[in-house]
């Protein structure tokens, strides 16, 4: 707590981060919290759950949830990571939009216009964050500003950010500390996030896998800690279970003697060591579960509501 406390008194809130998949809401969760409390890959749908990172912006508490990025879900556990997404965003005080500014500026593609659809029909307003500003022309940026704020436009300020470089973050950031409500911090000043060490863990193995494997294999696998003991030298043993839905897909994920898993693991470990500045054992293991789609007891270890009826 700052010591003027008395004439800056303690602010808080939570701040949902939406978006269509892909449009950089895990990179811009990092930037606002200044270390990595959530996995970012070049594919989209990456994000599989809501992630709580804190951030302190003088007197106030800005509790960010990473939602799912929000499509047209078809499968199981797409139709869970949507309406994760929607569940967070009701219950954050603020949301802010995250666009891709290399779209044209035109029309909406189909998820941005979902989106800015069901804010309408909800009532709710949010900021709107261009993002990928370093990737497109001045001159583009003011006409997709112009085309997202219209008429009947949900969207009441808007920002021009680079998540990855960091450019406007901290103006996004400023804003946000603005809007937070009178009220105690529910998080430690110095706590990152509010994620179980176990499921970050699992979910930086995850991120390994989704880099290196290709095409639909990394949408059909998933990644759950098994166990965790720490040691007496300091050191972390981890084992972790890699759930693949089809037997053909544990050769892939093995690789010809193993050499892929243990290229996968060996980089996850070195995170790992990284984030947690301690040395780890991580052990990984490949079953097959052809039907873990339909396992309510998955859905529960990554933090979402199995679907239940259509």
């Amino acid at each position: 707590m700052t010591d003027n406390a008395q004439d800056n008194p303690p602010q808080c809130g939570y701040v949902a981060l939406l978006g269509a998949p892909n449009a950089g809401k895990s990179t811009l969760l990092n930037a606002m919290v200044g270390s990595k409390v959530a996995i970012v890959t070049p594919k989209v749908q990456t994000t599989r759950t809501r992630i709580i990172g804190i951030s302190m912006e003088g007197p106030a508490q800005i509790i960010f949830v990473d939602t799912p990025g929000i499509f047209d879900p078809k499968r199981p556990l797409e139709k869970a990571m949507v309406a994760a997404a929607w569940t967070g965003a009701s219950d954050a005080d603020e949301l802010v939009v995250l666009v891709d500014a290399r779209r044209p500026p035109g029309a909406l593609d189909d998820d941005t216009q979902r989106i800015v659809e069901g804010l309408k029909s909800s009532g709710r307003k949010a900021s709107l964050a261009l993002n990928k500003i370093d990737l497109v022309p001045r001159e583009k940026l003011l006409a997709l500003t112009d085309a997202m704020t219209g008429q009947d436009s949900p969207f009441t300020k808007v920002f021009m950010i680079s998540a990855l470089k960091g450019d406007g973050v901290a103006d996004l950031r400023r804003h946000l500390a603005g809007q937070m409500r009178p009220g105690p911090w529910l998080y430690p000043e110095d706590q990152a996030a509010d994620v179980p060490l176990r499921f970050l863990a699992a979910e930086i193995t995850r991120e390994k896998l989704f880099m290196s494997l290709h095409q639909e294999l990394p949408y059909g696998l998933t990644v759950e800690t098994e166990s965790w003991e720490d040691r007496d030298d300091g050191s972390a043993r981890i084992d972790q279970v890699v759930y693949v839905a089809r037997k053909g897909h544990k050769g892939i994920v093995l690789g010809k003697g193993g050499a892929q898993i243990k290229s996968m693991g060996a980089a996850a470990r070195a995170e790992l060591e990284k984030l947690l500045d301690r040395r780890i054992h991580l052990f990984l293991h490949v079953k097959v579960r052809e039907n873990w789609l339909q396992e309510p007891a998955r859905y529960r270890e990554m933090g979402l509501d199995f679907p239940t009826g259509d």
